[in-house]
């Protein structure tokens, strides 16, 4: 089943639950789809490959707002984007934990020959393309640094 048809199955059990929040939230997901595939110049398909990172961008901006409403005050949005982050992370495959990725880390860093610092650029390439969705980038950006560096 792909994701569209599993949200649109989703969306049909949040209504019959008259469950709006989560409703609100899949249909957000549903649109950022509709819209890839709609898009000037898509074949009106999108792959695996383009919805996962449609997903990983959508949680990234979730917990970007909830981290800034919270250093705002304003705990009511923050509880919502993080209610909205919630639901996106159902679609996503699950997080590495920070060992995990290092451990992968290491075995790219082995891959491509990398010996310090200047090897950063081989190493995030590859890296990016293996662990997208899997893990943050910001966090295999840290642990690249930190790998090389020693």
């Amino acid at each position: 089943m792909s994701l569209k048809q599993q949200i649109d199955n989703d969306i049909k059990a949040a209504m019959l639950a008259k469950n709006k929040e989560e409703l609100t939230a899949l249909r957000s997901v549903k649109s950022l789809i509709l819209l890839a595939e709609t898009d000037k110049g898509s074949t009106g398909e999108i792959s695996a490959e383009v919805e996962m990172k449609l997903l990983t961008k959508a949680a990234k901006q979730r917990k970007e707002s909830a981290e800034i409403f919270l250093k705002e005050g304003r705990n009511d949005l923050a509880q919502k984007e993080q209610f909205e982050l919630d639901v996106i992370s159902r679609y996503l495959p699950k997080q590495l934990t920070e060992e995990e990725i290092a451990a992968e880390l290491k075995k790219i860093i082995e891959q491509v020959g990398a010996k310090g610092a200047q090897d950063m650029g081989k190493v995030m390439g590859t890296a990016t393309r293996q662990l997208a969705g899997k893990a943050d980038g910001k966090m295999i950006s840290e642990l690249v640094k930190k790998l090389l560096a020693s």
